[in-house]
């Protein structure tokens, strides 16, 4: 059995080897790479190809997300880091942002009508965005409980 990590900082790549109770030895060999190329990868210098096969072997589609929001500088960017919460909590969360855009409904038609965002409209209009974006965020995180729950076997 190898030795037991004591660092403080662990990445989410190292975090997700050690949920499934793997030492870097028999990662290194379920990843078909050397240990020392698994300690790179946990330590920063990780390869999008490498996060899909980890993902894949560690059963934790979420280091997708998490490589492309935290390590891409692209994805740093663009895509925004995605929590995968228990299945209460983002059916909640969907509930009540669905009711807020009920109650924007018309507000939006109203601003989309004539093709245009005026001044006055501009504000409504920034405030929707905003609950449309909190929206597909909350759809990715039922999307990444759904992908977790499906890899491991659920």
């Amino acid at each position: 059995m190898g030795k037991r990590s004591i660092k403080e900082n662990k990445s989410a790549y190292q975090l997700a080897r050690e949920e499934q109770g793997l030492t870097r030895a028999a990662a290194a060999e379920l990843l078909n790479m050397s240990e020392s190329k698994v300690e790179k990868i946990e330590n920063g210098q990780v390869h999008p190809d490498d996060v899909l096969v980890m993902a894949d072997a560690y059963k934790k589609p979420s280091l997708l997300n998490y490589y492309c929001s935290n390590d891409c500088p692209i994805g740093q960017v663009y895509v925004p880091r995605v929590e995968v919460k228990d299945l209460p909590t983002v059916t909640l969360e969907i509930l009540a942002l669905l009711n807020k855009l009920e109650e924007e409904k018309s507000r939006l038609i109203e601003i989309s009508a004539d093709g245009k965002i005026s001044d006055d409209e501009r504000g409504d209009f920034l405030k929707i965005k905003d609950q449309l974006e909190q929206m597909s965020l909350a759809a990715d995180s039922l999307k990444a409980w759904v992908d977790e729950k499906l890899a491991e076997g659920e």
